[in-house]
């Protein structure tokens, strides 16, 4: 029987740079910097360089990212915040978190981001913020989605946990990274995104002085400058010492990682660009696509055979998201929709992600692709 192929591969990445790892977590515990150590400021420092940031703020996940971002960018009770409902749940969860109420909007088709005509319909007199989620590794319409915001005077909260290392690519040539054509953007190092560490963790960016020192404060207990003195509610919310030590290294093969998922990815578009009744992911002009995960579109009703057929011969695939966040018992109560939104029900019905990852071979896409082609016959 033919080896299994995951989803992910976590393990093999490790090896490869194994050395270095150990050495790293080897000082941050010879040091027993395990708290606020200085390989989280080298991170910090790292990160806004390579995106090209005034400020990042490590913490303790994506989550807490966007609860932090959310809070600074001032949700609270009463307010209310757009994002699409074709996404992971913790998008929303944040905005229950601050106090706010999440508003559904619907999302393109092609790119399976915030569609800026649903986000028009849904812009109100209690709207405090704007989220796009920028989805598999792909940004979306940020221009749209910014003259909105200026001309109603909305911050916009860049939800970016899968497509670190993603560039938006303006009408005029001007690139940016993604999480930094917002207000703020948010982000996650959990273990199976494009930079991820060991276990939990996260990191707030943005370009904005008050902002950024605004994060600062309510990620520690909401001190600022003074300890054990708060001047606003906080919470607790840091990258951990040994997590930063780990990205320390990782991070300058940010960009030989995403080569890497962006040759499996051409390589599946090779083999199943001509497939009827399969959409491929798309690539628009205005984004450097990051291949966080690779999601086809399946017509017909056939997406459930399909992933039947690669279990069977041991391939693994994931639908995300098998359900739009109003059809979810946390959000449906809730949240308030766009009463034109179409297309978000419609691609739980039909997607199905592929095996990503940066150790896929040419013969392991070969034999994922053929499958699915035997499955679609």
């Amino acid at each position: 029987m033919e080896e299994k192929i995951g989803m992910t591969e976590l393990y093999a990445p490790y090896l490869r740079i194994r050395e270095e790892v150990d050495a790293a977590v080897d000082e941050v515990i010879a040091q027993a910097a395990f708290i606020n150590g200085p390989a989280v400021a080298r991170f910090a420092e790292g990160l806004a360089d390579y995106l090209g940031a005034r400020h990042v703020v490590p913490c303790g996940n994506g989550t807490d990212a966007l609860v932090l971002a959310l809070t600074a960018a001032g949700v609270s009770p009463g307010d209310e915040v757009i994002l699409p409902a074709f996404t992971f749940g913790a998008t929303a969860q944040a905005v229950l978190l601050t106090g706010g109420t999440p508003v559904l909007a619907d999302v393109d088709p092609a790119t399976f981001n915030l569609d800026p005509a649903s986000v028009e319909r849904l812009v109100g007199p209690r709207t405090r913020a704007i989220v796009p989620v920028h989805l598999f590794g792909c940004c979306a319409d940020m221009e749209a989605i910014m003259r909105l915001a200026a001309e109603r005077n909305i911050r916009v909260v860049e939800d970016n946990a899968q497509s670190l290392g993603a560039q938006h690519v303006a009408s005029d040539g001007t690139r940016r990274a993604a999480g930094l054509v917002g207000d703020i953007g948010c982000t996650s190092f959990f273990p199976t995104k494009n930079l991820g560490c060991f276990g939990d963790g996260g990191a707030v960016y943005t370009d904005d002085d008050a902002l950024a020192a605004r994060v600062r404060s309510i990620a520690n207990h909401g001190q600022r400058g003074r300890k054990y003195y708060s001047e606003e509610r906080g919470f607790n919310s840091r990258l951990d010492t040994i997590q930063a030590a780990v990205l320390n290294v990782k991070l300058p093969r940010l960009d030989e990682y995403i080569g890497a998922r962006r040759r499996a990815a051409a390589w599946y578009r090779c083999r199943l660009e001509d497939v009827a009744g399969i959409e491929l992911p798309c690539e628009p002009a205005y984004c450097r696509h990051t291949y966080n995960q690779y999601t086809l579109k399946i017509a017909g009703g056939r997406r459930d055979r399909v992933r039947e057929r690669l279990a069977g011969e041991g391939i693994s695939s994931t639908v995300y998201y098998p359900w739009p966040l109003y059809r979810q018992p946390a959000f449906g109560g809730v949240c308030r929709c766009d009463g034109l939104m179409h297309v978000a029900p419609a691609l739980s019905e039909c997607v199905l992600s592929l095996p990503m990852h940066t150790e896929l071979t040419e013969r392991q896409v070969d034999r994922v692709a053929a499958c699915v082609k035997r499955a679609m016959e």
